[in-house]
């Protein structure tokens, strides 16, 4: 379609929505020449840029974005290149599914949308946006890709010189530093907890996790994986030609005045070799209980414990649900320089200053057990075991909680209940259990609301009833619940906090412990005692606000 039919076609469009007149589409046309009519009904004063495009948004029944403020996900964008973006002035700027959202500055130009269609082989919903700030979008992007080598401080330089088995041409290699630096910065800035490298028969596919829920980010050539893996080794310290084994390492990154750990793991598969990189932001192990979610009933209790002189506190839960990070909370609410804190961990995520921290080595014989022994004879005040994974280390851990120190350690276990069964399934002694343990946190992560865009309603009581949420007969509690926004990439969400279940020891369950009771009957006596179960702290903050049900009722069984 011709630039003149093109303006003629947009001018018809604004005179039907009441921007313009005939007289007014006339004069602009007659001074246009050479010039956009956007442009030049600008120029005199009939209609800007924004008006034009939210008249074409609403002709077309489309949304209009404000491009300049827009959250662009720079993986939307890579897909299309630098080219086509400038010939057709359009933006991806938000992968959904199998669709892709383009900013587009006229939305029904139908060879645009053909060519993406086929080049990203993804569905393509147009948005419309201004054409100047369109124009000025896709240029920031294009100098940002230019320019991604210097974010990181070019990882390409830490690669050196070396041998390789496949000689691969300068360009693929460029690209191959550009596409490792731009998925490590991406993963940052967008907040990731874990990147999935994962080979396939045909491509390379790039996942992160972000909040807990796994997002697909973009493909790459099949081609790329090797030297992007090669790449990642390298500057993991990890073994560049093993690619029969499980391989471990890490590498840092300052990115904008921010230190980031990236924790490094490849697992041979049947196309190659998959790698997680698991992000470890130092900045967040400097929260406190409170910014974890811990609610006043369950704070008070948690912090009883902590204030002891010896005792062990098991926190519970899943991979992946923030055990790590709730015992460097305590850590940091306990901590001071008068006190001697050891930790014995595999790995050792977070490095802190002024921490005595072991670091597990079964190949070299430095096991949880044998470290604990050693760790004992240093005269600790404090002791914090990474995980609880055997009854060697279990039964250390007992006896040094008995003998005048305070253990913290985690345990894989869906309640907390369930931790002292599964000590005694361990072989620990359940009085030694019962003496020992002071208090069991179990704990999930849900995701926070997007407090820009959560919608407020009012739930219907037979849902409420059919899920055991607390509400008076009559009056249901207006709740919120998630809608999506360019704040939360469309999503509801924006953020995690934790869900807890805190379980104090008492008389009443050491007892029980010692009698070898069931979970379900320590879980019983510990409600009548005070305890707030996972769900009912979860329903708690559902009713703050802070999340939603559907939610609660994801992470909580």
């Amino acid at each position: 379609m011709s630039a003149q039919a093109t303006a003629q076609r947009l001018g018809r469009m604004l005179v039907r929505a009441g921007v313009i007149t005939e007289e007014q589409l006339a004069e602009a046309s007659q001074q246009s020449a050479g010039r956009s009519l956007v442009a030049t009904l600008d120029e005199l004063g009939y209609a800007n840029e924004t008006r034009v495009a939210q008249a074409v948004a609403e002709q077309m029944g489309l949304a209009f974005i404000d491009i300049g403020s827009y959250d662009i996900d720079p993986n939307a964008a890579m897909l299309v290149s630098g080219d086509l973006l400038r010939k057709y002035t359009v933006l991806p700027v938000r992968l959904e599914d199998d669709a892709l959202m383009v900013a587009m500055a006229d939305p029904a130009n139908i060879f645009a949308i053909d060519d993406l269609r086929i080049v990203t082989r993804k569905e393509i919903r147009p948005v419309v946006a201004a054409e100047g700030e369109l124009t000025a979008a896709i240029e920031r992007f294009m100098t940002n890709q230019t320019n991604v080598d210097d974010m990181l401080g070019d990882l390409e330089d830490s690669v050196g010189t070396i041998e390789r088995e496949e000689e691969v041409d300068e360009s693929e290699e460029s690209a191959v530093a550009k596409l490792m630096n731009q998925i490590v910065t991406d993963a940052i800035r967008q907040g990731a907890g874990d990147v999935y490298i994962e080979p396939h028969e045909n491509q390379l596919r790039v996942r992160y996790r972000i909040d807990g829920v796994c997002r697909e980010v973009f493909t790459a050539p099949k081609s790329m994986h090797r030297q992007l893996i090669s790449r990642l080794k390298i500057n993991s310290n990890m073994d560049i030609a093993e690619r029969r084994v499980p391989l471990d390492g890490r590498f840092g990154v300052v990115l904008d005045g921010k230190a980031v750990d990236f924790r490094v793991a490849t697992l041979p598969l049947v196309h190659g070799e998959l790698a997680v990189l698991r992000l470890l932001r130092r900045d967040s192990i400097m929260l406190s209980l409170k910014d974890l979610g811990f609610g006043e009933h369950n704070m008070e209790r948690l912090l009883n414990a902590l204030s002891l002189p010896y005792g062990a506190i098991l926190v519970t839960g899943p991979t992946g649900s923030g055990k790590s990070t709730t015992l460097y909370a305590a850590i940091n609410e306990t901590n001071d320089p008068k006190t001697n804190l050891i930790t014995v961990e595999d790995p050792v995520e977070y490095r802190l200053a002024g921490l005595s921290q072991v670091h597990v080595n079964e190949k070299a014989g430095l096991s949880f057990a044998a470290a604990l022994r050693s760790i004992l004879r240093q005269d600790p005040d404090k002791v914090m075991i990474g995980e609880i994974r055997d009854r060697e280390t279990g039964t250390i851990a007992i006896e040094a909680a008995l003998t005048g120190h305070l253990v913290l350690s985690t345990l894989h276990t869906n309640d907390a209940p369930s931790a002292i069964t599964r000590l005694t399934e361990m072989g620990i002694e359940p009085f030694l259990t019962a003496s020992a343990v002071t208090l069991v946190v179990a704990q999930r992560l849900a995701r926070r609301l997007c407090t820009e865009c959560k919608e407020q309603y009012t739930p219907e009581e037979v849902a409420l009833e059919r899920i055991g949420f607390p509400f008076e007969p009559g009056n249901p509690p207006k709740l919120y619940r998630a809608r999506g926004c360019k704040k939360c990439n469309g999503i509801g969400y924006k953020g995690r906090m934790g869900v807890h279940e805190v379980m104090s020891m008492s008389e009443n369950l050491e007892r029980l412990t010692v009698e070898n009771a069931s979970a379900d009957e320590i879980k019983r006596q510990a409600i009548s005692e005070g305890m707030l179960t996972l769900r009912d702290d979860g329903f708690s903050k559902v009713l703050q606000g802070l999340t939603s049900i559907e939610e609660i009722l994801r992470v909580v069984v």
